[in-house]
């Protein structure tokens, strides 16, 4: 599946200064580089090399163009909509402006109206959600889903009246078969389907469309978790017929503590605030209050206006255009860090729906005599490069792959930073520690695997 939202001008998002914003030409890659360390890691050797990040879909690291506009912002910081002073006007038009480019790049719509709530990230956005659905509205979410996903609705202050829970389908076709039955057999009422646009365990991208027309066919509304989909291709609200649709800015290069909940707004208008306090309320007397209207509404207390901005900044590099060029060159990075994998003796991938179904640039392992976080404690340690180990915050997900013998894997996840040198060296870090094991004692330290000794300064 490949989602194209519509292709708008992109704009570095200049949030502070006077003179506005400056053009930057579509589809040109060349503003897409990350802010990174110029003197490298530290090895247990005593060397030092380029860190080689595989860490991408747990935070990404910030653009530099992100790390522009928060310079250009900072000068000008101030609270936002209830100052009369010209930083805070500066900063309220920054503010704005910054969701008017998030509308833009998930192709939100003007008709009916959609709502851009800025939230702390995916997480946030759900359980925003979560707390207002209609009364009683029947949710439906598979097991594959991130906890993010997986857990809000069940929250003693969710609002759902029910949460039916898919097992993990054996194809694609059957979890849009499955959704189409369970939303078809649900009480009548509202109800929601909850599904992820790329998981972030395997990087199999799920069949967004099918499951909105699915789920539309049957009156139910979509969320879609598009948190580890749109740092690597285009989404588009207006194009996939989703509802709703949740991100985070900490994983698409804007590493700031924001995140946007967008879509339909009259189940948020509707809905009691996820949180009370300034700037939610229009009026607060002795015995009433009354609530602001959105986006206003979800957004109390002081907002995270450079949180705003970065996302925003991000947003604006990251065009329809530019994103698929990045796909390209992406792909072509993962397949060569699978097939390099696949050719050591004892690595098995983690795949729900096999080798060949579209994903996006992530990819979890498993090697055999190698507990997984072993493994990633010396591939930073010995060689400077970064993974996850564990279960991913997807435990049911994540279980359900693992082969036999293993309680947790790796995950080797690539972004805008990632070069054929850091994938081969991984590859050849993987095949080293098989054939030769970790070169260092690891012993616990504070619930994760260190070197002992460790010569390295690490902070």
């Amino acid at each position: 599946m490949t989602v194209v939202s519509p292709i708008h001008t992109a704009r570095s998002f200049r949030s502070g200064a006077p003179s506005g914003s400056a053009d930057r030409p579509s589809g040109d890659t060349a503003g897409c580089t990350i802010v990174a360390a110029d003197e490298g890691v530290p090895l247990v050797t005593g060397e030092r090399v380029e860190y080689a990040n595989f860490d991408y879909a747990a935070s990404a690291p910030c653009l530099s163009p992100v790390a522009d506009a928060l310079a250009d912002a900072l000068p000008y910081y101030a609270s936002v909509h209830r100052g009369a002073g010209h930083h805070s006007q500066v900063s309220t038009d920054a503010y704005e402006r910054a969701r008017r480019s998030v509308a833009r790049f998930l192709g939100a719509r003007s008709e009916p109206a959609d709502a851009v709530v800025f939230v702390r990230g995916t997480t946030d956005a759900l359980n925003l959600l979560a707390r207002s659905v209609p009364e009683g509205c029947t949710v439906v979410v598979f097991e594959t889903e991130h906890h993010a996903a997986l857990l809000p609705w069940e929250h003693p202050a969710a609002r759902a009246g029910s949460v039916v829970r898919l097992p993990l389908p054996a194809t694609a076709e059957a979890a849009v078969e499955a959704a189409r039955t369970a939303l078809r057999e649900a009480p009548e009422g509202p109800r929601l389907l909850c599904v992820t646009a790329a998981s972030n365990v395997t990087g199999e991208i799920w069949p967004v469309e099918e499951l909105v027309a699915a789920a539309h066919a049957e009156g139910a509304r979509v969320v879609v978790d598009a948190a580890q989909y749109v740092p690597h291709l285009p989404f588009s609200l207006e194009e996939t017929g989703a509802d709703y649709v949740a991100l985070s800015a900490h994983k698409l290069y804007a590493p700031f503590g924001s995140g946007v909940l967008a879509g339909r707004a009259d189940w948020l208008r509707e809905a009691t605030p996820y949180l009370s306090g300034g700037g939610a309320t229009r009026l607060v007397t002795e015995h009433d209050v009354v609530w602001n209207d959105l986006p206003a509404r979800h957004e109390a207390g002081s907002p995270n206006v450079l949180g705003a901005v970065a996302l925003a900044a991000a947003c604006d590099t990251l065009t329809p255009a530019t994103q698929e060029l990045l796909h390209i060159r992406e792909s072509a990075l993962l397949e060569r860090l699978r097939a390099g994998l696949a050719a050591v003796a004892g690595v098995t991938e983690l795949t729900l729906w096999g080798p060949e179904h579209p994903r996006v640039g992530i990819i979890s392992f498993t090697v055999d005599g190698l507990p997984a976080d072993l493994l990633a404690a010396a591939l930073s340690a010995e060689h400077g490069i970064g993974v996850r180990d564990g279960l991913f915050c997807a435990h049911p997900l994540t279980r359900h792959l693992l082969p036999e013998g293993h309680t947790q894997a790796v995950r080797a996840s690539l972004g805008v930073g990632t070069t054929a040198e850091h994938v081969d060296r991984l590859v050849g870090a993987v095949a080293d520690l098989v054939a030769n094991g970790p070169a260092w004692e690891y012993a616990d330290c504070d619930g994760r695997l260190a070197p002992v000794p460790d010569p390295r300064n690490v902070l």
